[in-house]
């Protein structure tokens, strides 16, 4: 069992250099002029680590393949978002597929 004081001070740490790193950015931004292309490198590296993140929490479960049934509702959940649909649409639609697939034995 961890000390508590060593816990809160964990958190306190740990919310003192989230804040000063949200608050560096609009700082930094009147100080330091980017290029066009490292702006572009920046956009185009943002979006290759999400869709990191989503492909392996789409296809990844203890480990191991998740199966079939959630990477098609994240498949139905991102073609719904690329089509602008209400956010609740989107989300109900890919629960709904992934279930509905688990309903029929889809693992």
């Amino acid at each position: 069992m961890a000390d508590p004081v060593l816990l809160v001070a964990a958190t306190l740490v740990l919310g003192v250099g989230t804040l000063a790193f949200r608050l560096a950015g609009p700082v930094l931004r009147a100080r330091v002029e980017l290029t066009a292309r490292a702006e572009r490198l920046m956009a185009t590296s943002a979006v290759v680590l999400l869709t990191a993140v989503v492909a392996t929490a789409a296809l990844i479960a203890d480990g191991g393949f998740a199966g079939y049934a959630r990477p098609a509702g994240v498949l139905v959940g991102g073609v719904l978002a690329w089509r602008k649909a209400p956010f609740v649409v989107v989300v109900l639609a890919a629960a709904g597929t992934a279930a509905g697939l688990r309903l029929l034995g889809v693992p």
